[in-house]
């Protein structure tokens, strides 16, 4: 894979930031985007590593907004 050319350089594909890489391929009917660190993100937040590891979708369980009983 290509090194990214973007300044500042994107995070890479093991870095904890990953997902805040340049987009260069995005397909929402089709629920995906790729990413110039060459991890593929999903609409659920599942994640591909260009090593072939799968991340779990890791949505928050919780809207943030806290409701009174």
């Amino acid at each position: 894979m290509t090194a990214c050319l973007h300044q500042p350089q994107c995070p890479s594909a093991i870095a904890p930031d990953r997902e805040a890489a340049q987009i260069v391929a995005h397909h929402p009917e089709q629920g995906w985007s790729l990413l110039c660190n060459g991890v593929l993100t999903f609409e659920d937040t599942g994640e591909v590593l260009p090593d072939g590891r799968v991340v779990a979708p890791h949505r928050p369980l919780t809207s943030g907004i806290a409701i009174a009983a």
